[in-house]
């Protein structure tokens, strides 16, 4: 497959207690290799920042997709993120010949594919998706953040962190949590019993 057409495909916020599930497919451009991919969670931020531009700019198709709160919360996480993950294949404007999927399985989709664990570290591909899915969920992480600061999403980026559990207990959850997850659900139920007019799902 030397002149196959491969995409990568990785996601990023499966942990988090809000936003939405962020997913990245890349076609590289052989003519046009791009120094410094690796797994998005070892490269600094202005790292990924750099590289998302190189990616942008040099990739044959990049394209991002994501599965909403409400999504994640009526279908769950795993389902939402195989449904994120058609949407960014499905938004290349190159068909891919292959995909390569960080993770243990891939979508039911029509496309040859294969998930490969810890495929970041691995293809430069699925490194490139998961750098310019980092940055499209950081990046709306920093926007909440300016709207909420008191949760610290600047930090923490949703992940349930002990400053995040605490602004959760003191502030309650915001229409961007995901009701689904636990800790949120355990938060929603104190509120209810406190405050009956708040609403669970």
């Amino acid at each position: 497959m030397n002149n196959a057409l491969i995409a990568g495909v990785d996601e990023v916020g499966r942990g988090p207690l809000v936003g939405d599930v962020v997913t990245a497919a890349v076609i590289l451009d052989l003519k046009h290799p791009i120094e410094g991919l690796q797994d998005s969670k070892k490269l600094s931020a202005t790292k990924r920042e750099f590289l998302t531009e190189q990616i942008k700019t040099y990739a044959l198709a990049w394209s991002i997709g994501r599965a909403s709160v409400e999504e994640i919360d009526s279908l769950n996480i795993l389902h939402a993120t195989m449904l994120a993950m058609k949407r960014a294949v499905d938004g290349l404007s190159v068909r891919p010949d292959h995909i390569l999927v960080d993770g243990n399985r891939c979508p039911a989709w029509d496309y040859s594919s294969e998930a490969i664990v810890k495929g970041d570290a691995l293809y430069p591909q699925i490194a490139a998706a998961s750098i310019i899915a980092k940055v499209a969920r950081d990046n709306e992480m920093l926007k909440l953040h300016n709207q909420h600061p008191e949760y610290g999403f600047d930090k923490h980026k949703g992940y349930p962190t002990a400053a995040h559990m605490a602004a959760l207990q003191q502030y309650g959850a915001l229409h961007e949590h995901r009701q689904s997850f636990k800790p949120v659900q355990q938060v929603l139920l104190e509120q209810h019993r406190t405050h009956p007019k708040v609403k669970i799902k």
